[in-house]
């Protein structure tokens, strides 16, 4: 599996922070792993936002992953999957950022750092069975831009963007993500203004 490095000016494998002016309530104090970017458009998974009222072993009985009562009888690993709200696109439909020491040919999307993108049913079953990836994060729906459009945003003063952190992406700790993400470009959530311009 080729390491992919994004082409100069690209964000893939990066995060992108929201301002606090962020004018859209669904991306407000968001922090979004890139996992594609192009001329054609961009992304990404949110990270920092838990999808409400839905337990990763519920998903698997409704997906037929596992029948209905088993629930208990999933192994530790696939017991603490917690299924986080990936962005406004496509919620029905899950997409799970991981670790690259799990794999499926044609399926799995290396995108930097270690760290692959696969959105089938295969892998929420290797998951289940205990030979999924080491790290995983579950995310339903995706967050996505057209040609231009996230540039624009962040020309706008609507995003940052900071180097990937593994620690951040597959951590537990959602509440803290924000300000880690923005810690990691010496920026303190404090320091931001809602205002554009006046940083």
């Amino acid at each position: 599996m080729a390491k992919r490095s994004a082409p100069e000016g690209f964000l893939d494998g990066q995060l992108l922070i929201a301002m606090p002016g962020m004018a859209d309530p669904r991306f407000a104090r968001s922090v979004v792993y890139m996992c594609a970017h192009s001329a054609d458009g961009a992304m990404g998974i949110i990270i920092n936002k838990i999808a409400p009222d839905i337990q990763f072993s519920d998903l698997l009985v409704q997906l037929e992953i596992i029948p209905p009562g088993e629930e208990s009888q999933l192994p530790r690993s696939a017991q603490t999957v917690r299924v986080h709200r990936g962005g406004p696109v496509e919620t029905g439909r899950g997409f799970v950022l991981h670790s690259a020491d799990f794999f499926l040919e044609n399926a799995s999307l290396p995108i930097a750092d270690g760290v692959c993108l696969t959105a089938t049913l295969e892998i929420l079953r290797a998951i289940a069975e205990d030979r999924g990836p080491g790290r995983a994060m579950l995310a339903l729906g995706y967050a996505g831009w057209g040609a231009g459009q996230l540039e624009q945003e962040i020309q706008a003063n609507g995003w940052l963007n900071s180097p990937a952190d593994r620690a951040i992406l597959f951590d537990e700790d959602l509440d803290s993500k924000y300000e880690r993400a923005l810690a990691k470009i010496g920026v303190a959530a404090a320091m931001l203004s809602a205002e554009a311009g006046h940083a």
